[in-house]
């Protein structure tokens, strides 16, 4: 097993992060009734997910996370980038290679959660 299963992305405002994932990553999301904070299960293509409302104050930018980072493999990564920008999102570090493997970056979501893109390229320098 030791495999990931689940993730969850916490969010001050549910609604603006759902439409941010949909439209970056086409993941749709199913708003689960009767919890005491809005909770939206994700699905993808591969992994289960939820998006929930943020319990606490949104951490304050550039200190690192206090968390896993979870990176998210893509067909391309600029044009995937792209839409991150238009959506909202900021580059948190930018497209490197990871030679003979893939091109890996690291982005914000307007909630200022910190995920990763990798795009799978052998050709990678």
């Amino acid at each position: 097993m030791n495999t990931l299963s689940y993730f969850e992305i916490q969010s001050s405002d549910p609604e603006r992060d759902v439409r941010f994932y949909r439209e970056v990553f086409g993941w749709s999301f199913t708003k689960v009734d009767g919890l005491p904070i809005d909770y939206y299960q994700i699905q993808t293509a591969t992994l289960s997910g939820g998006l929930l409302a943020r319990p606490a104050q949104t951490p304050p930018t550039h200190c690192g996370t206090n968390a896993f980072t979870c990176s998210f493999e893509v067909t391309d990564f600029d044009a995937t980038a792209e839409k991150i920008l238009a959506l909202g999102g900021q580059i948190a570090m930018e497209k490197f290679a990871i030679p003979g493997k893939c091109w890996q970056g690291y982005f914000l979501d307007a909630d200022h959660n910190t995920f990763g893109l990798v795009q799978v390229d052998p050709d990678a320098e």
